[in-house]
């Protein structure tokens, strides 16, 4: 089997996947960041109007923010190797669609034993509108979900 850590970066998914790293059985494990095209990250908002539409890369080429994604990955695999995670893969995730939607559909398709994600993120206005991402995946994996609340010390 294998754990599926969500991880965006931000204070507590860090918290979230050191936490697993430390707790859970030491088994294979993939580091997932979700990412989209910035022209569809903000089409849904007003700023779409004013923002350049941004052309297809070539073929063979990525966008920058599959790249950034890539390096947020691997960020998230190296924390959880220094954490005792041994055999840790990273994955970067063109979204279509929630957040919480593409970490569900990764989760089956590894057929994932566990899913970790810290309890808030980067998700922004996004996440006021459409709730919370942990929340989602919590109520339609349908797997077992480690939600990790953020370190002591923060609100």
């Amino acid at each position: 089997m294998t754990i599926l850590i969500a991880y965006d970066g931000s204070d507590d998914a860090r918290a979230a996947v050191e936490y697993a790293a430390r707790h859970v059985r030491p088994e294979p494990a993939v580091v997932m960041t979700v990412w989209e095209p910035l022209l569809s990250q903000i089409g849904w908002g007003p700023l779409a109007a004013a923002t350049p539409v941004v052309a297809e890369p070539e073929p063979g080429d990525k966008f920058e923010e599959e790249r950034q994604a890539e390096r947020l990955a691997r960020q998230g695999a190296d924390l959880a190797v220094a954490g005792g995670l041994a055999d840790v893969a990273t994955r970067a995730e063109r979204g279509g669609g929630p957040v919480w939607a593409a970490i569900v559909d990764v989760a089956e398709e590894l057929d994932a034993s566990l899913v970790v994600t810290g309890s808030r993120g980067l998700a922004g206005a996004r996440s006021v509108i459409l709730g919370s991402v942990s929340t989602r995946v919590l109520h339609h994996a349908g797997r077992p979900v480690l939600v990790v609340p953020p370190p002591k010390g923060e609100d």
